[in-house]
This record gives C-alpha cells, structure tokens and sequence, in this order.
C-alpha cells in the first residue's frame, strides 16, 4: 500500500494510464542489479531511484577519478578517489531516501555473478567490457533474468533488450561472438558527455517497461543512435539458432 508521501512523489507517473498504482507498485517491489555506475550507470541508477524502483544493487570496482566527471553524473568532485558505488549511493540516498541501495565494490565473475542475477528481478548492463558482458548475459539465460545493455562510445550509441523468458528473444551472444570484438573504452576512443546520459535515460525507460509490463520493450531489436545527426534506427534482431548460450540444448547446460 502505498503511504501520503509516496503518492505525492510518484503521482506524474501514477497518473498515467500505463502505469497506475499497479505499475508503481510494481517498481516498488522490483529489485534491480546496475552493473557499472560510470556514464551509463550513472543515468540509470538516478532514473530508477527517482522512479522508485525499491532496491537497486549497485556494482562497479572502480574510484571517481577527475576524468569521469565530465559525463559520470553521480559523482562529484568533491568525491573523487572515493569508491564509484559508495559516490553512486550517497548521490541515490540524497535523491530518493526510501530506496534500498546494496553497493558491490567489485568485478564479478563466475559464481559471484551468477548468484546476484539470480537474487534480482532485471540487469541493466552498463560496463564497458565483453568479458563482464558476456558473462551476464550467460547468467540472465540461466536465471531467466530480463538484460538491458547499453553502449555509448565516440558520438554513438545502442540499446537492446534480451529477455529470456520469451522463447523467441535472441541473447547478446547471439548478436555478438566471443572473440570478435574490440574492447574500446571511452578512455582510448573518447566519447561526448550527453551521449552517455541519452543512453542511459533509454536503459532505464527500458528497464521500467519490462517491470512493469509497459508497452513494448525493445526485445529482439537493437536500438542505434547517431548523435552527429541526432538519428535514430532500428534493427530486428533474430535468435541465433546456433548460440552456444540460448540455443535449444544449450541454455540449460
């Protein structure tokens, strides 16, 4: 039941449609895992404190340095050499007290991985490395645990949504091989500060649709945004029926 204060705080989104008590509530009870609280996460876990979404865990195993502060919108310069998720969690306490934030300052890997997605109800991956990628996305298959990934580098972006409750959703390992791909990192390759804030708005606006059962999220298609002429487009994705991960045969191994 909602309290006084909370239908004041969350009544623009209540009184839509879509949303209603039912969708609030459903936020409330969701529990969200954010991995990686740097330009992307940093959007993401503001987005969905302020929407109310009622546990976010929050991992990330590096400090605010001087260099994130021009696109990391959760930390503070007053931070810096602080541990990004402890940065991340005063920022998300000061903006929506009554959100419960569990802080994970690590890499995870292996079992550790897979044991927080199972405790989760939805992954928002922000990390900007194919060895963490995959390896979550591996566990979402597993745990049958909804994947909004995100990428932003240079002036460009994506966002795509794997659900593996569907049957018919493709994974991230469908779209990308092991093996095939460059780890390019903002710190080599640069990237433009509100770029990573559009891509973040749009992972968690995903993340909520999911939650709450609102219009169509974007499973088995891949959203690309090109920022110097500000153009959307969107690709269909289908399930690789030879994904060593989702494949018939192979997500239950």
């Amino acid at each position: 039941m909602l309290s006084d204060e909370q239908l004041l705080r969350y009544s623009r989104q209540i009184m839509l449609p879509e949303v209603e008590i039912d969708g609030q509530e459903a936020w409330l009870n969701a529990s969200v895992l954010v991995l990686g609280v740097g330009g992307l996460g940093s959007p993401v876990a503001m987005y969905l404190a302020a929407a109310g979404v009622g546990e976010l865990v929050l991992v990330d195993d590096d400090e605010v340095d001087l260099s994130n502060l021009q696109r990391q919108i959760a930390h503070t310069t007053d931070r810096i050499g602080e541990p990004k998720v402890e940065s991340a969690k005063a920022t998300l306490n000061a903006l929506n007290p009554d959100v419960c934030i569990r802080t994970v300052n690590q890499r995870l890997s292996g079992e550790e991985m897979d044991a927080l997605v199972a405790e989760v109800d939805l992954v928002v991956d922000c990390t900007d490395n194919f060895t963490t990628r995959f390896a979550v996305n591996e566990a979402c298959v597993k745990h049958k645990k909804p994947l909004v990934s995100g990428a932003a580098i240079r002036i460009e972006g994506q966002v795509a949504v794997y659900d593996p409750r569907q049957e018919d959703s493709p994974c991230y390992q469908c779209l990308y091989k092991q093996g095939d791909d460059e780890n390019l990192t903002c710190s080599e390759s640069g990237v433009l500060a509100p770029l990573v804030g559009i891509v973040g708005a749009v992972q968690a606006m995903e993340a909520l649709k999911v939650l709450a059962n609102i219009g169509e999220p974007l499973v088995g298609k891949l959203l690309l945004l090109d920022g110097r002429t500000m153009e959307w487009r969107s690709l269909k994705l289908r399930k690789d029926k030879a994904c060593p991960i989702c494949s018939e045969g192979n997500a239950d191994e």
